[in-house]
């Protein structure tokens, strides 16, 4: 039987399935995208065939090789982790700047300065896996190379995919609207960059806590922040992915480069979203999110994302699991996510010290 036949577990509102399912979802889709990130669609179906990419081929000289998409959501994560432990610990805490924190250690990782002292420990700071430069947004380094402040909104007037991009781990924290556009922010400083983030951690938020549709989340999240000041182009093409979706016209390379190539923020949150609406499978959503003249490896990401927390880890095909790039770390950090906030108590406990180890919260 096919991969994509396999019926997938459907998670439970709130499950630790539905977690794992996101965070890998998100990285199977950054790994398929990312042999054909810059590639234009004609090039795509004249190396790989008339359906395009559907295997996972070489990238950074290794198959299944993630991006710097998933390399920062992971370290968005061990933020949200970090501002966890502190607000237990301390009572007060601005996760945003946290998430900017860790941000500034991932900037390490690609051979960068900080601007700022920081903490160089916990343990995914100390996976030399993660060393490894994979075609970073120049926003995203400018911003952080420039930051005097821990929270620190960008100076600048980007909108680039690459705050979206790394927000999901959000959708299973309080406040994941807030959280996602204010760390965006600190890197994008143009409404559209840093609001469709919030309203991305926002709709899978409602996915995972209410078990509702996909549309139905995306439609509710329009409803509670689709008038905010400066959401008018994000909510515009959602609202357009929405008509799409119900008309029943089904994504394919050309129809997608109607809504752009993906390289803002809008754009890739709008393509990841029809292609994950289109989908009867998690196989078949990322596929066709990959598939076109933008930036393959975030849209296939998002598409991934969603569908992952939809349909559940059972759903990803082995053949893109088994070649996965830091799967181990992917998984311990879907675990933690579950566990930690359940778990970690301000007090003198083995597993206060052991938490503590892994996500200090200074």
């Amino acid at each position: 039987m096919p991969d994509s036949q396999i019926a997938p577990s459907h998670p439970l509102p709130g499950s630790p399935a539905g977690v794992l399912g996101c965070l890998l979802g998100g990285a199977v889709g950054d790994a398929l995208g990312a042999p054909v990130e810059f590639l234009r669609w004609e090039r795509i179906r004249r190396e790989f065939g008339e359906s395009g990419i559907r295997h996972f081929v070489p990238a950074y000289g290794q198959l299944g090789a993630i991006t710097d998409d998933t390399q920062m959501m992971l370290f968005t994560a061990e933020g949200l982790l970090r501002a966890h432990v502190r607000g237990a610990s301390r009572g007060v805490c601005h996760p945003p700047s946290v998430i900017h924190h860790a941000l500034l250690r991932w900037l390490l990782t690609q051979g960068e300065r900080t601007p700022l002292e920081i903490g160089q420990d916990g343990w995914l700071f100390g996976d030399r896996r993660l060393w490894s430069r994979r075609a970073p947004g120049n926003t995203c380094l400018s911003a952080l190379r420039a930051s005097r402040s821990f929270g620190e909104l960008a100076d600048n007037d980007s909108k680039g995919c690459g705050g979206v991009m790394r927000v999901a781990p959000c959708a299973f924290f309080p406040n994941a609207f807030d959280n996602a556009a204010e760390s965006a922010r600190t890197t994008h400083g143009h409404p559209s960059g840093y609001l469709a983030a919030g309203l991305f951690a926002d709709i899978l938020a409602r996915i995972w806590s209410e078990g509702i549709t996909l549309a139905a989340a995306t439609r509710a999240s329009l409803a509670a922040h689709g008038d905010k000041p400066g959401m008018e182009e994000t909510r515009r093409i959602i609202e357009q992915v929405l008509a799409l979706h119900e008309s029943g016209e089904q994504p394919d390379p050309e129809s997608i480069e109607r809504l752009g190539g993906g390289w803002v923020a809008e754009e890739a949150l709008a393509i990841g979203l029809w292609c994950a609406l289109a989908a009867d499978s998690l196989e078949e959503g990322v596929i066709t999110a990959v598939n076109h003249s933008g930036d393959s490896d975030s849209t296939g990401l998002i598409a991934g994302h969603f569908l992952g927390l939809i349909h559940g880890p059972d759903a990803i095909p082995q053949r893109w699991l088994q070649h996965l790039e830091l799967r181990d770390v992917i998984e311990e950090m879907a675990l933690d996510i579950i566990q930690v906030p359940e778990q970690y108590h301000s007090d003198e406990s083995a597993i206060a010290e052991a938490v503590w180890q892994r996500y200090p919260g200074w």
